[in-house]
């Protein structure tokens, strides 16, 4: 049977050491940075994609041990076959993928290994539970964590469902970190294609208090005249 070694050793066959200086300077990992000691290998996320859907019938232990790897695209492989694992029609399953998913948010750590796996697996299992766990990662004074929180959002949003999205954008929207401004802007500009009148009663409401950042993202969408409002309010 196949263990989570079998994957490493495939993704590190796939190295490519031009890419991973690419990689290590976009995704910000020199000292001090928000992806600070992080590990790359140098992989394109759809050949990453492809090691993960040859090996999504590991064991969850295993897949559990391939996310503690300090390689990023060991990790990221790890939420690929979370994910794999989360679509099948299997209730135990399911609850078993989110356990370890939340269990090990410490290696979800950096903005695009937040962004491929929340919507897909916290927000399917949260959309017909209670959603209290949204709001109090969103009170952690771990940035990944809140970013989860509120990228999360996204997938209730895909169904119409935007009371979570601008409740935690309205709770989230000061917060100092870049990466969260710009989660907060792109979450309402997702939230704005399904209800603009909506969004642009946030904005208004809120004007004061949301970034610049946020509110250019959030606006993207809107006629070159709304934007000009908006940012002029600003």
């Amino acid at each position: 049977m196949d263990t989570f070694e079998d994957v490493k050793k495939a993704l590190y066959a796939l190295a490519n050491e031009e890419k991973r200086e690419i990689l290590q300077r976009f995704f910000k990992t020199g000292e001090g940075e928000y992806g600070a000691g992080d590990i790359f290998l140098g992989i394109p996320v759809p050949e990453s994609r492809k090691v993960a859907k040859s090996y999504q019938h590991i064991p969850l232990t295993d897949v559990e041990a391939l996310l503690h790897s300090k390689e990023h695209e060991c990790r990221l492989c790890a939420l690929e076959i979370l994910i794999f694992r989360y679509k099948k029609k299997n209730t135990e399953e399911r609850d078993a993928v989110f356990n370890i998913y939340m269990k090990n948010l410490h290696y979800v750590n950096n903005w695009d290994l937040v962004d491929l796996s929340a919507p897909k697996i916290v927000g399917p299992h949260l959309e017909n539970r209670d959603r209290t766990m949204l709001y109090e990662m969103a009170e952690s004074d771990i940035l990944w964590e809140r970013r989860v929180a509120v990228i999360t959002t996204l997938a209730f949003v895909r169904k119409n469902d935007l009371k979570d999205a601008f409740a935690l954008c309205e709770k989230l929207m000061d917060d100092k970190e870049d990466l969260m401004r710009k989660a907060v802007g792109w979450v309402l500009r997702e939230a704005g294609k399904k209800d603009e009148a909506l969004l642009k009663e946030f904005l208004t409401k809120n004007i004061g208090n949301l970034s610049r950042t946020s509110l250019r993202y959030a606006i993207e969408r809107f006629t070159p005249e709304d934007r000009s409002y908006f940012m002029q309010l600003k």
